[in-house]
């Protein structure tokens, strides 16, 4: 596995004209693994946004490597970055405590219906959260005197399919503290991704362990 960063060049207008909306994105991704398509092998390539300290990055989790001129194409030069994420894979303990970055969707389909909906509040949102820590191997605070993580950011980016149907997405970021509880759940959890719209930049979690 390998996680990738790169800065996007959002002051070259020109540069990043077609990154519109979240298929663009993810298009972007995609081409990056050029081998993959040549093979007619496409393997899911978790992505998100991150803004820090006032830049906005595209951060990709992967099987394979990405091409580092593909994976540039609207970014700043030189800002590619690409790491062996087995290595940290393999150092995760059981009762580590880490802090964690996630930007999923969460939602719900109600029993009696096929149609997905957004959870839409910050309770719900945050819920949402809570809900599927220890079924994907860690736990979280989240009673009515303490929590241990919050909501960063909300917003609803824009998705066109093909056929020019558009939808926006509920993405939320949530960013705090966790407990690895089962360590190779944990690390299905980091590898496949939490929650729905994966291929739309959702889902992907990244922590760092805290000090002991």
């Amino acid at each position: 596995m390998y996680l990738s960063r790169v800065q996007i060049d959002v002051d070259n207008r020109q540069k990043i004209k077609d990154l519109t909306q979240l298929s663009a994105f993810h298009n972007w991704v995609e081409q990056s693994f050029p081998d993959e398509i040549s093979a007619g092998e496409r393997l899911r390539h978790l992505w998100r946004l991150d803004r820090l300290s006032g830049n906005l990055y595209l951060l990709v989790l992967s099987e394979n490597q990405p091409d580092r001129n593909k994976l540039s194409r609207y970014g700043v030069p030189d800002t590619v970055i690409i790491k062996d994420y087995d290595n940290f894979l393999s150092k995760i303990e059981q009762g580590q405590m880490m802090q964690f970055r996630l930007t999923a969707n969460p939602s719900y389909r109600p029993k009696d219906q096929n149609k997905i909906f957004p959870h839409v509040t910050v309770a719900q949102q945050t819920k949402w959260l809570a809900d599927r820590a220890e079924k994907s191997g860690f736990r979280v605070k989240y009673t009515a005197d303490e929590q241990s993580f919050d909501i960063v950011s909300r917003d609803w980016p824009l998705l066109s399919y093909r056929g020019g149907r558009r939808v926006r997405l509920s993405r939320v970021t949530f960013e705090g503290t966790l407990q690895v509880v089962d360590v190779e759940l944990f690390k299905k959890t980091l590898i496949n991704g939490l929650g729905r719209e994966k291929a739309f930049g959702m889902g992907l979690m990244t922590v760092i362990p805290r000090a002991k």
